[in-house]
């Protein structure tokens, strides 16, 4: 096979790529419920920062990477285990309503950066919650 077939496949295959990518970010940011959310968890190598999107569910907290092409979430927190420890105002130039949230699930401790009112609509799902051991906004 000539080297310029090689290279057409593989600029296809890239654009093929590229396209589902595009695909699921358009998708992922239409549906109800849906919000820019970057996600932070520390480790003993240092704090790892991935950029994406949550969407809040009846019972869950549901949230995707944005560049990846899995179908499924990257990570769920459950209601009733997802507590609220806080939250910091971002000192972002361009965005001055963003927000660190620190958040605890099942133990595990990790920081969601939102905006405002996705902050807003965080703490009211969680307080909506039928009476019972749910979800809790400290």
């Amino acid at each position: 096979m000539p080297l310029v077939w090689v290279l057409l496949v593989l600029l296809v295959a890239a654009l093929v790529v590229l396209g589902l990518g595009a695909f699921r970010l358009r998708s992922l940011a239409a549906r109800t419920g849906t919000f820019e959310c970057g996600y932070r968890t520390r480790t003993r190598h240092g704090a790892h920062v991935s950029l994406g999107f949550a969407q809040f569910r009846s019972e869950r907290v549901d949230w995707w990477r944005c560049w990846s092409l899995v179908p499924r979430a990257k990570r769920t927190w459950r209601r009733d285990s997802l507590v609220v420890l806080g939250r910091v105002a971002l000192d972002a130039g361009s965005r001055p309503d963003l927000y660190v949230v620190r958040c605890e699930h099942d133990g595990t401790a990790f920081e969601l950066t939102m905006s405002a009112g996705a902050y807003a609509g965080l703490t009211s799902w969680l307080e909506a919650a039928p009476p019972t051991r749910f979800g809790v906004v400290v």
